[in-house]
């Protein structure tokens, strides 16, 4: 290794080997790793390093391709080629699925044992769109002159935009990102499935206060703020897919069935659209007004039950009773942070006949698949699909049976 361990503000020139978790690219310079942001494989490109810390690795970015990836392309987001939420924007569309597909390969393998490659599918219409106008939430930031726009990528810094080409039309047609806000912080705008329109201005709600989503089979009302998917196919594409593994395991509605991190209720509501209102399911969701929500769109069916506590907590109290019965099916949404060994352990101990795992992050995903198939658990099917076109998210569904 090169003697000076500090690159900080040094350009180096560099070739990008492979792809890594959060959207970053992996070069190699005089014996060190490099992490560089906004390059493809294969390309030579000559970066500038904004964060060295002394240790085996820095963080640099491009300030000249020398030999670029014949997979680059002219940034979607015209003069906001460095927002977060865009950092895939200079990758052909079919390229950011396979650079996906090997993330998650990578994870698996590396932090569950598991050898396999899944491919990433797109949502219904992303490729005749290339990826654009999908979104129906977006959070905008407000600078000190007054003008919105999303954040730097990994800075807090508000970049100025004239478009939002990832928002579906009518958020963009609002025409909020263009007007100047004052002393105003955070703008959030929301469009429902069903034509509404709502967006709150520092949390002060404007817009339509009742608002509706239609999803597998079922109408789902949400409170200002409430979680929903972002992508407007993807409540349905996530919803049939669960429901689809479900039916390939036998699911029996009137088994000891639970939705934990069950947001507003749309895997049990859609599982009652494909099973019947006579569906026996209890959802869980820590945010007691999600909770609520679920609880009235779930009003319905026989057997649904609401309970607002953390999963944590739920699982606790449920498995002091012991194992769940044969004909048990565990459906788990966690956050990006994955259940966590805590959950894990206890769905151990509770030994689900049927496990499906919605996962928004690979390596999360990854750590958690570990225990579950060193107990036992063997995988059924794994599915993953590309929900945030022009980012390196995407979501994953894993069916386990014991």
């Amino acid at each position: 290794m090169n003697k000076t361990t500090n690159w900080l503000d040094q350009v180096i020139e560099v070739q990008i080997e492979k792809v890594a978790h959060g959207g970053i690219f992996v070069a190699r310079h005089e014996g060190r790793v490099v992490f560089v942001s906004h390059v493809l494989p294969g390309e030579i490109a000559k970066v500038r390093v904004f964060e060295d810390k002394g240790g085996s690795f820095c963080r640099a970015e491009p300030v000249q391709i020398i030999q670029a990836s014949p997979d680059r392309v002219p940034h979607i987001w015209k003069n906001a080629e460095l927002a977060g939420g865009a950092e895939f924007g200079h990758i052909k569309l079919s390229r950011q699925r396979e650079l996906k597909a090997d993330v998650l390969e990578e994870g698996l393998q590396r932090f569950a044992g598991i050898e396999m490659r899944v491919p990433v599918q797109a949502a219904p219409g992303d490729d005749e769109a290339n990826g654009l106008g999908y979104r129906t939430r977006v959070q905008l930031h407000v600078d000190e002159n007054g003008d919105a726009g999303p954040y730097r990528e990994r800075s807090h810094e508000v970049v100025r935009v004239k478009k939002l080409p990832l928002a579906v039309s009518e958020i963009e047609e609002l025409g909020i990102h263009l007007k100047n806000w004052q002393d105003v912080k955070k703008i959030e705008i929301a469009y429902s499935s069903t034509g509404q329109l709502q967006w709150t201005i520092d949390k002060k709600l404007k817009g339509e206060e009742k608002f509706i989503e239609r999803a597998g089979g079922r109408t789902f009302r949400l409170s200002p703020g409430a979680f929903w998917q972002v992508h407007k196919e993807a409540a349905n594409l996530l919803a049939n897919e669960v429901v689809g593994m479900a039916k390939a395991q036998g699911f029996d509605p009137q088994g000891q069935n639970y939705d934990l991190y069950g947001g507003v209720g749309l895997f049990s509501g859609a599982l009652a659209a494909a099973f019947g209102l006579d569906l026996k399911i209890t959802t869980v969701e820590a945010s007691k007004t999600a909770a609520e929500d679920a609880k009235r769109n779930l009003v319905d069916i026989k057997g649904a039950k609401s309970v607002a506590l953390p999963t944590e907590r739920f699982l606790d109290e449920l498995a002091s009773h012991g194992k769940l019965k044969s004909n048990s099916t565990v459906i788990i949404d966690p956050p990006r942070s994955g259940a966590g060994r805590h959950v894990i352990d206890r769905l151990l101990e509770l030994s689900p006949a049927h496990l499906i795992y919605v996962a928004c992050d690979p390596i999360a995903l990854s750590r958690d698949l570990k225990p579950l198939t060193e107990a036992g658990y063997k995988i059924q099917k794994i599915s993953a699909f590309d929900l945030f076109p022009h980012t390196h998210h995407f979501e994953t569904i894993v069916s386990l049976v014991k």
